[in-house]
């Protein structure tokens, strides 16, 4: 007697269609798993036991084995105890086979025959309605699933309901999808005394997603600015959103099914390893770059991070994806971040302070940021440096437009690019512009080329700086409604790509 189930198994934000098939054969009672299963795999044979006991439902003295195909797909995660338990009972002729066939189903089992929620019921809804299959899965995780809108999701609190639906005694009814969870209040601009030039910087990246390297000494309100950068994004399209939340769906990360419009705001500690910045571990589990997709990856203390996590960051930050190898796959992330990195301008963080600095002045300051490579500063299209608030200024009024009146601009701006780059479906802001397309939206007038020839020949700027001072100086026009791209914008755009000198 052989019966099948169907579930998934993930690679990734993808989820590959996994066939569970249970033959029920004569022969020394055993109860085998095969087909590349891990241990929590392995070990579903015990809950599915239980669980089936838990229900008055004895296993026969027979040989049971349970396939997972295809067999070379390494199998990874509880959520197999589900589909496993279905073959099963499929096999024993207490649920229909052609109904268990018709759906994919994932879910872990509880010794008392309950559903536990897991992690990617997105990614699994999607894989589903693409195979013409319905989503089984536990009840905590059918609001989230039913955000796919392309199939139907039944949700179970437990095995005996889904007997139950099975068999015709008490259909499940269709899950419905979580609310959209409302935008939180962000942190206002107007917040941050001074530094009215790192504001404009700010605007200019949120604009067109360009990254962002600020130095200055302690206090000097990066941290604050950096807070306060997710309060002037245009909320997530909808594509974006469905995007971000797979991702966030395999990390785990959402919450009563709800899937929010905020862009992520990603903050990594500088004592982070490797694989929690770009992703890997057990399962090669999405990194905070990928976790921060479509949003804000802030590093606060960048020299402080390890130099080979520094250097991951490279090839991420131009093709908008990581690929996370291993020796038996090769899982693929997007991630497409804003990056907002912080540095102090030194150790002791007083350099330009004579009365505080160190006596290693100046050289610290060339030895600390000298821990930040080459080819990874010419990834910052926007650099400032940012002077200390005297305290005496902390008690003069809010200066600088609020945080709507910024992002208000900013959609805008957005709204423009939208237009602009609609028959492109794969460049959605100023940053990912390139080629040929990077040349026809942003060619300047004669005095901006002029200026910008110079500069790039006085100033030494690679192939990569002068494309990155064109994407700049286009998001500047964009701010200022400007159809083309004219002198006084790749003017500001240069200054940003040399305020921290000329060496690096």
């Amino acid at each position: 007697m052989v019966a099948r189930a169907f579930t998934v198994a993930f690679e990734g934000v993808e989820a590959r269609i996994v066939e569970v098939q249970c033959a029920i054969a004569a022969g020394l009672p055993a109860f085998a798993i095969v087909g590349l299963p891990d241990k929590a795999v392995s070990e579903a044979r015990e809950r599915v036991r239980a669980a089936l006991a838990a229900m008055s439902i004895a296993l026969p003295s027979k040989r049971i084995t349970v396939n997972l195909s295809p067999a070379d797909l390494p199998k990874e995660g509880s959520h197999f105890d589900l589909p496993i338990a279905l073959a099963l009972l499929a096999a024993l002729e207490i649920i229909p086979k052609d109904e268990v066939e018709r759906t994919v189903a994932l879910g872990e089992l509880s010794l008392d025959g309950r559903l536990i929620p897991v992690i990617g019921a997105l990614p699994a809804a999607m894989a589903a309605a693409e195979d013409d299959r319905a989503l089984l899965c536990p009840k905590a995780c059918g609001a989230e699933a039913a955000w796919v809108g392309a199939t139907q999701v039944l949700a179970a609190n437990s095995l005996d309901e889904v007997v139950r639906h099975y068999t015709g005694q008490s259909p499940l009814t269709p899950a419905e999808a979580g609310e959209v969870r409302p935008l939180p209040m962000g942190r206002d601009l107007r917040d941050v005394k001074g530094q009215e030039r790192a504001k404009r910087a700010l605007e200019i990246a949120a604009a067109g997603r360009h990254h962002v390297l600020m130095v200055g000494s302690p206090g000097s309100g990066k941290s604050m600015l950096a807070a306060r950068l997710p309060g002037i994004l245009p909320p997530l399209s909808a594509i974006e959103a469905l995007e971000t939340s797979m991702i966030h769906s395999l990390a785990g990360l959402l919450t009563e099914g709800g899937i929010s419009r905020a862009r992520p705001f990603r903050e990594p500690h500088h004592t982070a390893s490797m694989a929690a910045i770009v992703g890997g571990g057990r399962g090669a589990k999405p990194g905070e770059i990928s976790l921060a997709h479509n949003g804000v990856l802030f590093m606060d203390e960048f020299p402080e991070f390890p130099r080979p996590v520094l250097e991951t960051l490279r090839q991420p930050i131009e093709n908008g994806e990581v690929v996370v190898s291993r020796a038996n796959a090769h899982v693929r992330y997007p991630c497409r971040f804003l990056l907002v990195a912080a540095a102090n301008p030194c150790k002791c963080g007083y350099l330009a302070d004579a009365a505080r600095a160190c006596a290693k002045v100046p050289y610290c300051g060339e030895d600390y940021l000298g821990r930040i490579s080459g080819p990874l500063m010419d990834r910052f299209d926007l650099r400032i440096e940012m002077p200390p608030v005297a305290y005496t200024d902390l008690d003069l009024p809010a200066s600088g437009d609020t945080s709507a009146t910024v992002a208000a601009r900013v959609a805008a701006a957005r709204a423009r690019q939208d237009r602009r780059y609609a028959a492109h479906p794969d460049v959605r802001v100023n940053a990912e512009a390139e080629g040929a397309l990077l040349e026809d939206v942003a060619s300047p007038d004669a005095e901006g080329r002029a200026l910008l020839i110079r500069v790039a020949e006085r100033f030494g700027l690679s192939a990569r700086g002068y494309h990155r001072v064109l994407r700049v100086a286009r998001t500047i026009a964009d701010l200022d409604g400007a159809p083309d791209v004219r002198l006084p914008h790749v003017a500001e755009a240069v200054s940003y790509r040399l305020a921290l000198g000329t060496k690096r």
